[in-house]
């Protein structure tokens, strides 16, 4: 799923299953790092990286491991980015070499409805209602469940440009329904990259098998 809304030259991989050999193919450091969590962490901490070590095999980057920062930020081979997500049901990493992206953002969410409370928690008013209008119009897409998704894509996306936290009101969303796109606008200032201000981000959105994907790949300039 999420190699169909990432573009190339980008390494993904995903499961619908957790493996638990995913367990024993785990670095020695990424063990230790998880050593003391639930048997339900350590399985998807594992098979996400195994997504990883699939994402670095077709980058055609050498395995490594991929511990976390403190803000749970996954810690990425020099020359290297890239963006880990899990959800029930669904694991997926992705990875491109810095040289053409300056940043990933990816996330998986089940396609289930938000409560009220968490909904105008994370959103805009009008982005409350341009949910509520999506939803009366296509219903198969829990709208306010991908808004939540495509704001966890761009934090993830922000956060390594300027290790900054991102709140979710910090961002205005616009989903598309017809053409699987989504932009974010920022509302305050954004990072200089490659001499340019980052105003927003654009990304792409698939809904599949009850899981929710979103995806921003931000290229560098020379690559445009």
């Amino acid at each position: 799923m999420i190699a169909e809304i990432l573009p190339s030259p980008i390494g993904t991989g995903s499961t619908f299953v957790d493996y638990d050999a995913a367990l024993t193919a785990l670095y020695p450091q990424e063990a230790a790092a998880v050593a003391s969590a639930r048997p339900k962490r350590r399985q998807e901490y594992a098979n996400v990286r195994m997504c990883a070590r699939r994402a670095m095999r077709e980058l055609g980057v050498p395995p490594a491991p991929v511990l976390s920062g403190e803000r749970g930020e996954p810690l990425w081979p020099d020359g290297i980015v890239g963006s880990l997500t899990h959800c029930p049901g669904f694991r997926a990493a992705a990875m491109g070499r810095s040289s053409a992206f300056v940043g990933l953002g990816i996330d998986a969410e089940p396609n289930l409805p938000l409560t009220e409370d968490l909904l105008e928690f994370v959103s805009l008013p009008q982005e409350r209602a341009r949910v509520h209008a999506l939803t009366q119009h296509f219903p198969g897409v829990c709208w306010d469940r991908l808004l939540f998704s495509a704001k966890e894509a761009v934090f993830k996306i922000w956060f390594p440009l300027t290790e900054r936290g991102l709140d979710f009101t910090e961002a205005d969303l616009r989903i598309d329904p017809d053409d699987g796109t989504f932009s974010a606008r920022l509302l305050v200032q954004g990072p200089t990259v490659d001499g340019r201000r980052i105003e927003g981000f654009n990304g792409r959105w698939l809904s599949r098998q009850g899981v929710l994907v979103t995806a921003i790949a931000l290229r560098r300039t020379a690559h445009r």
